[in-house]
């Protein structure tokens, strides 16, 4: 396989010529188009991504070890279809609405400032995952572990502690109707 190392790749446009196939390693990828492109196979390790375009990307078999995106367009990816061995990521301040952790095991994942809006996260190990400052408005959690995680400053959510695992998870007050909405019940916010 390919490797590539220590790289800085700026402005390139994947959605028309695919990406190369191989490992990169500690390699930048800034203002770079990837949608609609595949990167089946390819290894990621310790890479970085910003202010890129990853929607509908095809990510069979992909590989992302200790990889950061921040600023990125990742609308409609399939997560669960990458390679699960050693797969680690963070996510700050990126768009993933319509997107699929399905059955992952992401613990101690970090969410910083993003939008999560109609994602699944249907039956994915997120023990003390942080959801900084995100949106989740439309996600789905079902049979889902989140003991320990903090969506203290999370804004949307509604996750129905009957099927989930919450033992221990961080809540704001303001937060709490997201818990209670499956049980049809009226909150009085003026007592």
């Amino acid at each position: 396989m390919h490797c590539i190392e220590n790289k800085k790749i700026e402005k390139e446009n994947y959605s028309e010529s695919a990406l190369e196939a191989g490992e990169y390693v500690e390699c930048e990828f800034h203002f770079c188009d990837f949608s609609n492109s595949s990167l089946t196979g390819i290894k990621f390790d310790a890479c970085t991504f910003v202010e890129c375009n990853l929607s509908l990307v095809k990510l069979s078999g992909a590989s992302f070890q200790d990889v950061t995106f921040n600023r990125c367009k990742m609308f409609g990816l399939h997560f669960e279809e990458c390679n699960p061995f050693g797969l680690s990521f963070t996510f700050n301040n990126c768009q993933l609405n319509h997107s699929s952790f399905y059955q992952l095991k992401m613990k101690k994942q970090l969410f910083s400032s993003c939008h999560l809006e109609e994602v699944d996260f249907t039956e994915c190990e997120l023990m003390e995952a942080k959801f900084s400052e995100c949106n989740l408005i439309g996600a789905r959690f079902e049979n889902s572990n989140l003991i320990k995680a903090d969506l203290s400053t999370a804004v949307h959510y509604t996750i129905n502690p009957t099927i989930n695992r919450i033992k221990k998870a961080k809540f704001a007050l303001i937060g709490i109707p997201g818990l209670l909405t499956t049980f049809d019940i009226v909150i009085d916010r003026n007592v």
